[in-house]
């Protein structure tokens, strides 16, 4: 027994290298990353994300053995008084659940990532781009390592910052591209500022949280929550409200989601990378993590889930409008953290972090499958004689004409299963995980925190069934818009597979979303069983049959609806009007422009903002301030200019004038007697 002790607590103490192999990958590639090529380059930095995965099955395989985990310390980084903020690493079963989906998924990215970016990097024409691509890669890793892994909110926190750097980093990867030479900086720029203003919340909260609890540390606060409850609910209410304005940036829900469309303007991998498996998941994680303050108040609870419900359905519709194959699985991510987020609303903590997992599964398996039909589309545009034609991987939304060279609008597409199968396969296998059709992953998932909704608030539930709906739609107008009829345009007769090191990952990702349901399959609750050792579960979510045949005859007559709409009769040409155009009218041109939210923004916040700003840097700043200090300038410059007349550079001046200063102040004293 004492030996199995010793084998377990020297295993927990395994849990640094989470983070530091990925830094290491960092540290091996910006020194030899140029004598090492391409190939080298990839390799280092996979291996990096994928020994981070290794030590996280080896932390999970301990945690069979002690469901209570560890708090293993690394250094003492902050002590003051009775103040100690120890960089301790936290192993207990949500951390390491946490662990497995971000190194997992982010591993098989990183095995993608070299066989896209070999591509992408000559198609953009700057192949030396390739190692620093991989270093940010890493570096992301690494930050959302030490996220999920903190046990306090200042070492979450690093983290939280660490994931908006790296987020910045790669969606303004090609920083010079885009429209007019800015469009990916802007992109990265919106994304950067959206999150500053959650970030506010979070930091909010911590400050509420350290001046009423004394302590950051996890474990001493959640202990201290039933007694502030009763004192002090109000304090719990502001720091779970604004707790939740961090989540709202991070996880990009209701109203601060707008950067995360734009986050298409980073490659394919980026996009994968976020919407699945890393920044996104954050806020979920943080919420999850903090449950006992949720819980001890019932009225933030219901704005959480109100928020993840409208965010839900409201990013649902606009998917519906979208052209730009990667702007639909963008609007999608919103839609499913909205679900994420509302099951934690209503207190299903344990079905927000299986369908977490599961949409990690199909949601990376969607893009990374978005970016290997891009690559044959830009294949086709070579082969076709178009040259590299125009790469819009800003994700600018083309919706203002259709641009026949623009390799992600999906009016270009169509018969794409033809000239790549295996990457319609995948693709296939992941859309039908996201509609929720059984057997696979997001049946099972989805499916729980509808019984929740259900059981805890009607009209939810309502909201809720509908953007399922509105997702199974969705997906069944992508798949046949891009993979079924003729081909419309020279680049889609003309695609081709992509490499092995580009669909192997696929392939692995789509068995994931075939197999993810068994995770907490009905009636075995292996998730469940698996979480109750860290959260607290009031009561099992039971499959309920009548929900989930329901909910999956709501997203079979959602794709059926969706083949008699775009698949007995496939568009014509890259010209012909979406079939939803006319029946739809004005409401879909508003789904199409995403409901001008953008515009609105600009015209409520930023163009108000922006004139403010103008005002004190005009009139204020350059015309008062500045107009002060330039005058004391201008001042001392024309005094200087009368003095300096006095300086002849003749002696006999100087001699001249010390007589006859000598000779007034002679004459003064003697007038003073």
């Amino acid at each position: 027994m004492l030996f199995q002790e010793a084998v377990m607590n020297s295993t927990f103490s395994l849990v640094p290298l989470v983070v530091f192999l990925p830094i290491l990958g960092i540290l091996l590639n910006w020194l030899f990353g140029k004598r090492l090529g391409e190939k080298g380059i990839g390799s280092i930095a996979s291996l990096a994300a994928g020994g981070s995965f290794v030590v996280s099955v080896l932390l999970a395989l301990a945690l069979l053995q002690n469901h209570e985990g560890a708090h293993i310390p690394l250094f003492t980084w902050i002590s003051v008084g009775n103040l100690d903020l120890s960089w301790v690493f936290r192993v207990d079963t949500l951390s390491v659940t946490m662990m497995l989906v971000v190194s997992g998924v982010s591993t098989l990215i990183h095995v993608y990532s070299i066989g896209y970016m070999h591509e992408d990097v000559r198609h953009q024409g700057e192949p030396k781009r390739f190692r620093r691509f991989f270093i940010f890669m890493n570096l992301f890793v690494a930050a959302m390592m030490i996220l999920v892994s903190a046990d306090n909110f200042l070492m979450l926190f690093v983290g939280w910052e660490g994931v908006g750097l790296c987020s910045y980093l790669l969606i303004g990867f090609w920083f010079e591209k885009g429209e007019g030479g800015l469009g990916n900086a802007k992109a990265a720029k919106k994304a950067f500022i959206t999150n500053r203003i959650g970030d506010f919340g979070l930091l909010i909260a911590i400050f509420l949280i350290f001046w009423n609890f004394g302590t950051l540390n996890f474990a001493q606060v959640f202990e201290m929550v039933p007694s502030v409850a009763q004192t002090q609910p109000g304090v719990l209410m502001a720091i779970t409200l604004f707790m939740l304005l961090g989540v709202t940036g991070k996880s990009a829900q209701i109203p601060l989601y707008v950067w995360l469309p734009d986050a298409m303007a980073g490659p394919t991998p980026v996009s994968a990378l976020i919407h699945a498996a890393t920044m996104v998941t954050a806020g979920v994680y943080l919420m999850v993590r903090t449950q006992v303050m949720y819980m001890a108040v019932p009225g933030a609870q219901q704005v959480v889930a109100w928020v993840g419900a409208i965010t839900a359905l409201f990013a649902g519709l606009i998917a519906l409008g979208q052209f730009d194959i990667k702007k639909v699985l963008a609007y999608s991510t919103i839609s499913q953290l909205g679900f994420m987020v509302a099951a934690v609303g209503l207190g299903a903590e344990v079905a927000a972090i299986f369908h977490l997992t599961t949409h990690a599964f199909f949601k990376a398996l969607l893009f990374l499958s978005a970016g290997s039909v891009i690559l044959g589309m830009e294949h086709g545009l070579e082969a076709g004689s178009h040259g590299h034609g125009s790469n819009h991987t800003d994700g600018s939304n083309h919706t203002d004409g259709i641009h026949h060279d623009d390799p992600q609008d999906m009016r270009n597409m169509g018969g794409i299963r033809k000239k790549m199968p295996i990457t319609f396969i995948v693709y296939l296998i992941g859309a039908l995980a996201l509609a929720g059709i059984a057997p696979f992953a997001g049946f099972f998932s989805k499916d729980e925190i509808l019984v929740a909704a259900n059981q805890g608030n009607m009209l939810i539930f309502v909201v809720l069934v509908v953007a399922a709906f509105l997702t199974a739609f969705y997906m069944g107008r992508q798949v046949l818009m891009v993979f079924f009829g003729d081909a419309r345009s020279d680049a889609a007769k003309h695609a081709k597979e992509s490499s092995l090191l580009v669909t192997v990952p696929l392939m692995i990702l789509a068995l994931l979303s075939v197999l993810g349901g068994g995770l907490n399959f009905p009636g075995v609750h292996t998730l469940e069983y698996w979480l109750e050792h860290t959260l607290e579960i009031p009561h099992a979510t039971e499959f309920i049959v009548p929900i989930a045949l329901g909910s999956l005859a709501v997203a079979l007559v959602a794709i059926f609806l969706a083949y008699l709409v775009y698949g007995r009769k496939p568009l014509a040409s890259a010209k012909a009007a979406d079939p939803l155009a006319k029946p739809l009218g004005v409401f879909f041109r508003w789904m199409n422009q995403k409901f001008l939210v953008d515009e609105l923004y600009q015209a409520v916040v930023l163009g108000p903002y922006k004139k403010l700003a103008d005002f004190f840097a005009y009139p204020v700043d350059q015309g008062v301030i500045d107009g002060l200090v330039n005058g004391m300038g201008s001042l001392t410059v024309s005094l200087a200019g009368a003095l300096r007349k006095l300086q002849t550079g003749f002696a006999r001046t100087y001699a001249l004038s010390i007589f006859v200063g000598i000779i007034a102040i002679l004459v003064y004293l003697l007038t003073r007697i």
